[in-house]
């Protein structure tokens, strides 16, 4: 009769294993999205319905949610590529690297390669460069996180199912093949652009989704998106596509990389604009989850955050829906700047600057100026235009910008009454949320290597040395 009941009791508890088991993972990761970047943007988004307080983005309505640390093995403010390591391969390591141990030099496994070992398919999806330090971290292993061609020759190699950025950075390197020769050789069809995705989609073999050529390394930014750009939501669609073919499951890593950027350059809406990408890319996900809810397990995290965005610029009140009218990026009126000079044979007028900055910015219409800070625009624009003067560009982690571009991201910020003391990392707590499968694990103070072996544990795969 024990016997028996010890059979019974060890049936149930197996079937209880394989039921929790998630069949299907989703791991979005925000660069530089911490917990204010998410209250940041559920608070512009009410005040652009002219709602106070907040309307709630999708992923931070998940049943459970929690906090994670972030240091790295070499600091307490870290990179990209250790956090990005961190999280996919459950180990601390020094910035600057991926993948290799620090002392030992010793290659890491990721949650990715177990999820491959297991029998699932794997998909790894970013809105910056495919072999970038975050989606690097899951594949590459390089004593650089700048060792870009080496990292997308291990991406070729790798065996995953599907891969989507904006583009290989540094495709080539002196005499050796292209990576988009290497691609094709190991057996992959690169797409350009949603419509060409969809041409290629039954091609029978793995595909790397890249924008169409011309663009650069990164999608844009959400705020500077036209028509016909790939997005972040269409690359889950084609992901989950991709992916669903193989009936034993998947594991899917969506990074949404230019939340970070945004941060660097402290430009409000490029970062909160790029939260709403992301969490646009969620709600996908999210339909899929609906679908199959005992099987599927979305996680929601960020390897750091950015620029330390605090919403205050003093007093009781802050103004984050007059961001709605930046109609682009710092760096895009850059461009618009630029457009202006060639235009106007570089004799740009107050009156062409000043028209722009409304057109692009809503002042003198929508958000209205000091003097103080007319005449700094003015002031600006006279350097920069009209003097003889060299202009001296405004510099953060990814671009170089006109001071014009600066000074307005700038002059809207502090309307808006957000401030940003840095333009690198901090070293804050990063959020997590979760639905689905296991999704209770992921509530508290969590390490960011525990979150990779949480999912390993969730998902039943075969965890790799």
């Amino acid at each position: 009769m024990k016997k028996l009941f010890a059979m019974c009791v060890g049936m149930l508890l197996a079937t209880t294993l394989v039921a929790s088991q998630a069949k299907y993972v989703f791991y979005f990761i925000g660069d530089g999205m911490g917990p204010v970047e998410v209250q940041g943007t559920e608070y512009y988004l009410a005040q652009v319905e002219g709602k106070l307080g907040i309307k709630p983005l999708c992923f931070a309505s998940f049943p459970y949610a929690g906090y994670v640390t972030t240091y790295s093995a070499s600091s307490d403010v870290t990179d990209s590529s250790a956090a990005g390591t961190a999280l996919a391969c459950g180990v601390k390591i020094n910035n600057g690297a991926i993948g290799i141990l620090p002392g030992t030099g010793e290659f890491t496994s990721s949650v990715s390669d177990w999820a491959k070992a297991t029998g699932k398919s794997v998909g790894i999806t970013t809105s910056v460069g495919v072999n970038h330090a975050t989606p690097a971290a899951f594949f590459g292993h390089r004593p650089s996180r700048n060792d870009y061609y080496e990292l997308g020759v291990q991406l070729t190699e790798s065996g995953y199912d599907f891969f989507a950025g904006g583009d290989f950075i540094n495709p080539t390197k002196d005499d050796e093949p292209s990576l988009y020769e290497l691609s094709e050789k190991a057996g992959y069809v690169i797409a350009r652009g949603y419509d060409d995705y969809k041409a290629k989609k039954n091609c029978g073999k793995p595909i790397i989704l890249f924008q169409k050529e011309g663009i650069g390394t990164d999608i844009p930014y959400a705020v500077d998106a036209r028509e016909g750009d790939l997005t972040l939501d269409q690359i889950v669609t084609a992901a989950i596509e991709q992916l669903s073919k193989n009936k034993k499951g998947f594991f899917l890593m969506c990074e949404g990389g230019q939340i970070d950027h945004g941060g660097h350059a402290n430009d409000a809406i490029a970062c909160l604009g790029d939260v709403v990408s992301m969490d646009d890319a969620i709600k996908v996900a999210y339909e899929f989850y609906k679908k199959h809810p005992k099987e599927t397990l979305i996680i929601v995290t960020a390897d750091h955050e950015t620029g330390g965005l605090a919403l205050t610029g003093g007093g009781y009140s802050i103004n984050t829906g007059v961001l709605q009218y930046q109609k682009v990026s710092k760096h895009g009126f850059s461009q618009v700047l630029n457009q202006l000079r060639h235009e106007k044979k570089d004799k740009v007028e107050w009156a062409d600057a000043k028209a722009a900055l409304m057109e692009n910015f809503g002042f003198w219409k929508e958000v209205q100026l000091t003097h103080d800070d007319e005449m700094k625009l003015y002031d600006e624009w006279y350097h920069s235009f009209a003097s003889n003067e060299k202009v001296k560009m405004a510099e953060s982690l990814y671009f170089k910008d006109e001071p014009l571009s600066d000074l307005a991201v700038r002059i809207i910020n502090r309307i808006a009454k957000v401030s940003w003391p840095v333009g690198s990392h901090s070293g804050s707590y990063v959020p997590v949320f979760a639905v689905g499968a296991g999704a209770e694990q992921f509530t508290g103070r969590i390490d960011n290597t525990d979150i990779p072996k949480k999912i390993a544990k969730i998902a039943g795969y075969k965890v790799k040395k």
